[in-house]
């Protein structure tokens, strides 16, 4: 006796590569965003580093290369503090829209697994309550491990995520004070 017939393993089948074809575009999107922002940001370096070669080269003394050279750190830890936050954002975006896909998978997968033990459990045979009991104790106890591992992930995302904060205004903060004390 199957439960399912070849008609709906082949559907699942078409769901599964459906659901890995659209992770695949998600996390490709992802590193898409992320080498356009490399580009752009290996495209503002070089005329920067331009700019800033020339300034220095057009001081007249040893103090105007070293004022013009003094001047260029700050705006340079707020280029790389910025470049940070833009990485940070695109795989806080990307993450979320993978995590927001694989619930959704589950979701279904759950769906279905549920599907499949309700209508096993109606077709058992006489006799087949302990193995029916387990089932649904096994899928109860895969549900709840799902449950804690995800919330688990939330913490721990919500946890990196008030650190990354913590840290881009400390230092953000220090720079801040670095330039005063120059000026």
């Amino acid at each position: 006796m199957f439960v399912f017939s070849s008609e709906q393993f082949a559907e699942a089948q078409k769901a599964n590569l459906a659901n890995l074809f659209a992770l695949t575009n998600t996390a490709f999107d992802g590193f898409q965003k992320l080498a356009e922002l490399n580009l752009q940001a290996a495209r503002s370096s070089i005329a920067e580093s331009q700019d800033n070669i020339q300034a220095a080269l057009s001081g007249r003394d040893l103090r105007d290369v070293f004022t013009t050279q003094g001047t260029l750190t700050q705006p340079a830890a707020d280029k790389a503090l910025s470049y940070v936050r833009h990485v940070y954002e695109i795989a806080s975006e990307t993450q979320a829209e993978l995590t927001k896909a694989v619930e959704a998978q589950y979701e279904q997968h759950n769906r279905r697994v549920q599907t499949f033990v309700d209508t096993f459990v109606k077709n058992a045979p006489a006799g087949s309550e302990a193995i029916t009991a387990l089932l649904k104790s096994t899928v109860a106890a895969a549900n709840n491990t799902y449950e804690s591992v995800q919330k688990a992930s939330k913490q721990a995302a919500e946890t990196v995520k008030s650190n990354f904060e913590a840290s881009t205004a400390a230092a953000s903060g220090a720079g801040s004070r670095r330039t005063a004390k120059a000026a």
